[in-house]
């Protein structure tokens, strides 16, 4: 009986390759991706030996990309998304239109035609979600305020190319191109296509928010319920996939922003946890055939023919969107480690480009060496991220030290970054600290209100601090790892440091600042990691609380209380 191997073979010599350069790369110190787009180069057309079969690898590569986009979904909730609003929305749209600019200008430079020019700098201003997000979890910062607003701003990115590819092909006969079977939808006008886009938009968001927020949690306590972890982990599979898939035919969004919903609207349930360790090994592999479909896309031919092209085409992404948004998030006032966080984030390019880019030479809008140049850009800046990345503590180091300009940006006339004159003095002697907002921070602080305790609260998010003191709450904008952001809250007269951030490293930072400052404080801190807890508890750090030690510690008392048997048994930490 004959069979059709090639998606077997393309999935096996993927696999093989990628560990043998992955493994490579993490000898010679080198991110394991460098190793999987070299694994992707090897077996793609451009080089000589076997070809895996292209169409199939792009194919995987977008399984990948969903499954990772429901991962952050499962991690990222509405709520994280609307703090960010204020700089995610209009940071997003301004960087795109700059990096477009410095795209379309090199583009017409060359002697291109408008229209493909356009195409070119569009494909060059929207950064890879999935190379964020590997970057971000690599480092422990996913959950951070410059984690959230990072993926925030993609996120709207994303919300953005998706209009950009629903405009373009109506747009491609007044840009030179060639539209074939979309006459009736230029007939439409731009306007009428506008306002189908954004309502279909609007509806799918509407449809995911209130009715996906109330069916897929249920679906997923049905289903638990069974004890089958098989049907559980094919559940969470089938969502993910099931509502990517129809986002994109029913409402035209992309795949990845269809998984992204699916998975912010099962984090409301009980088993979104499980959910995401689930489907953590299968997002692991799939995301490695992702970068090893951007490497089979390459053509090293490019770098002989045009050096110079792929030079500048680097030096956008890597520097031209780089600098673009550390100055729009500086313009927020936010701190020099965010900014700096999120240029990095922006400093590559990935999926969304290569579908525009396939879009412009399906509308015969951009050449061949267009492409060429994006796939090469692409390989290029995603091989350097997480050298970009690595370099944010040395660079931030080094600017505060040499630069008087960074420094006074760094410290610059912010009224939120320390308390008003008028604050009683009274409530910044022997205070709480409370550092960091979230959810952990939000019941200490109401706990501390309920009994009295005055406390101050110190938080990256400008947003949040802004809605602390509207409610007469003492808050500080800032990064508590930098001293004069704890100098502000008073913390040489404070009682207590409460850590309710669970970065261990930036937490061992806040620590010596604050007993430099004020040797007697006391500190509570918490981690989600039980070496990290022991670690810390041996470096004396103080109190040390883990979630899933409290969540026993809370569990055993009631069982003791219940049982006549309380008190017998004292907590420890």
């Amino acid at each position: 009986m004959p069979h059709n191997l090639s998606l077997i073979t393309t999935i096996a010599a993927a696999f093989g390759l990628a560990l043998i350069f992955g493994v490579i790369a993490a000898r010679l110190r080198m991110p394991p991706l460098v190793g999987y787009l070299l694994a992707g180069v090897m077996i793609g057309p451009a080089t000589p030996g076997f070809v895996a079969d292209v169409d199939l690898a792009g194919q995987l590569a977008e399984i990948g990309v969903m499954l990772l986009m429901f991962g952050v979904g499962l991690h990222f909730s509405l709520d994280d998304l609307l703090a960010v609003k204020r700089i995610a929305i209009p940071g997003a749209i301004v960087q795109i239109a700059v990096a477009t600019a410095m795209g379309l200008g090199l583009a017409m430079f060359w002697g291109w035609e408008p229209g493909a020019a356009l195409v070119f700098g569009l494909a060059l201003s929207v950064a890879s979600t999935v190379v964020l997000l590997r970057a971000l979890e690599a480092r422990g910062v996913l959950d951070s305020i410059n984690g959230r607003i990072a993926v925030g701003w993609l996120v709207v990115e994303d919300l953005v190319m998706v209009l950009v590819l629903v405009l373009l092909p109506p747009l491609a006969g007044l840009l030179g191109g060639q539209p074939a079977g979309l006459a009736a939808a230029a007939q439409q006008g731009i306007w009428m296509t506008l306002g189908i886009t954004f309502a279909k938009i609007a509806a799918f968001i509407a449809l995911m928010l209130v009715v996906g927020g109330r069916l897929l949690p249920r679906l997923l306590w049905l289903v638990a319920r069974t004890g089958s972890r098989e049907l559980f982990t094919l559940c969470v599979i089938a969502a993910a996939l099931g509502v990517a898939y129809g986002s994109a035919h029913l409402f035209g969004v992309s795949f990845a922003l269809g998984a992204f919903f699916a998975g912010m609207t099962i984090r409301g349930s009980e088993f979104s946890h499980r959910a995401a360790e689930e489907s953590l090994p299968l997002r692991d592999a799939f995301a490695v055939l992702f970068f090893v479909s951007v490497g089979m896309l390459f053509d090293p031919q490019i770098l002989v023919d045009e050096p110079l092209k792929v030079l500048a085409v680097s030096a956008i992404i890597l520097l031209g969107k780089t600098i673009a948004a550390v100055a729009l998030v500086l313009a927020f006032r936010y701190p020099l480690n965010t900014a700096l966080t999120v240029g990095a984030s922006l400093a590559q390019i990935g999926e969304f480009s290569f579908i525009l880019v396939s879009l412009g030479l399906s509308l015969g809008l951009l050449p061949a060496e267009g492409s060429s140049l994006v796939v090469a850009g692409a390989l290029i800046s995603i091989a350097c991220n997480s050298l970009v990345f690595a370099a944010i503590a040395p660079f931030q180091t080094w600017l505060r030290t040499h630069s008087a300009f960074a420094r006074r940006l760094e410290h610059g006339n912010d009224p939120l970054a320390e308390l008003p004159m008028s604050t009683d003095q009274a409530h910044l002697t022997g205070q709480v600290v409370l550092v960091g907002y979230g959810r952990v921070g939000q019941r200490i602080a109401a706990l501390l209100a309920e009994q009295g305790v005055s406390h101050v609260v110190v938080e990256q998010n400008r947003e949040q601090v802004e809605k602390l003191r509207a409610n007469n709450i003492l808050a500080v904008s800032g990064d508590a790892t930098e001293p004069s952001v704890l100098i502000q809250a008073h913390i040489a007269r404070a009682g207590m440091l409460v850590i309710a951030t669970p970065d261990a490293f930036n937490a061992r930072k806040m620590l010596e600042i604050a007993r430099t400052l004020n040797p007697a404080i006391e500190t509570v801190l918490r981690t989600h990691s039980e070496e990290e807890a022991e670690l810390l508890q041996r470096e004396k750090a103080g109190a040390v609380f883990m979630g899933e030690h409290e969540l026993a510690r809370g569990m055993a008392q009631h069982v003791l209380g219940r049982m006549g048997l309380a008190g017998e048994h004292p907590a420890k930490h």
